[in-house]
């Protein structure tokens, strides 16, 4: 993880443990992805205020292999660089990491296709900010191929961006949720959580989970949220009054 972002993903208190399956807030239940699953390509969506996508991204990798890890010079200036500890925190050890830095999305794509073609990574990580230009469907296509032939894990860190035509087979909003407590200390900042929105996905149906990391394992454990009865629905039922009732 980085530095400005270790503690972000680790607030306090959460009142949604791993619960069993129940409908998303989308409407329906669908059975939660077993990650990372092939090696393709994934987009993450996420916040630059919070380690949440970062984390998430984090505890996908693979555990062999160098890890290719490439940033645009504004994701770099406004969302930290990594930062040694929290990568180990993740199985990540820094002796594994092959940090580079462009000037903007063009330079971060050709290094990720690089990357794609050299056998000794387990993974490649791309962070870009905004919507550049560039990073059109056609660069997608191209990457999503070079993951697939080549057998390495790509993933894509998308900063304050908006969700534009993707080949990406998993798409996800990644946003940190209260951690439950730690288990010897209440006052002490417990596992990650997060709210996992899988909104798009080749193959599947999207669904809304809350996940934590196993780091034990090595292991994103994800349950589907809590569903709640929206207030509109009690309405005119007369356990609540309508609006202008005298």
């Amino acid at each position: 993880m980085k530095s400005s972002r270790e503690t972000a993903a680790l607030p306090g208190t959460c009142r949604a443990a791993m619960l069993a399956p129940e409908p998303s807030e989308s409407g329906f239940a669908s059975q939660a992805p077993d990650l990372p699953g092939q090696p393709t390509l994934t987009e993450i969506f996420g916040s630059a205020q919070e380690g949440a996508a970062i984390a998430f991204t984090l505890a996908q990798l693979p555990r062999q292999g160098s890890v290719l890890w490439v940033q645009d010079r504004v994701s770099a200036l406004e969302a930290g660089m990594p930062y040694g500890p929290g990568l180990a925190s993740y199985g990540l050890s820094p002796d594994r990491l092959v940090l580079a830095c462009g000037r903007g999305a063009p330079d971060v794509l050709w290094a990720l296709e690089e990357g794609l073609r050299c056998s000794g990574l387990g993974a490649v990580i791309g962070e870009m900010w905004g919507d550049p230009r560039a990073l059109d469907f056609t660069a997608t296509k191209r990457l999503l191929r070079r993951a697939e032939a080549s057998g390495i894990h790509a993933f894509l860190i998308r900063w304050n961006a908006q969700a534009g035509l993707s080949a990406a087979r998993r798409r996800w909003r990644i946003a940190a949720l209260p951690s439950p407590p730690a288990t010897f200390d209440p006052k002490a900042p417990g596992a990650p959580l997060w709210q996992a929105d899988l909104f798009r996905a080749r193959g599947r149906r999207p669904g809304l989970w809350h996940a934590r990391y196993d780091g034990s394992a090595h292991h994103i454990h994800m349950a589907a949220p809590p569903a709640h009865r929206p207030l509109d629905a009690q309405a005119g039922r007369g356990d609540l009054p309508l609006r202008g009732a005298a």
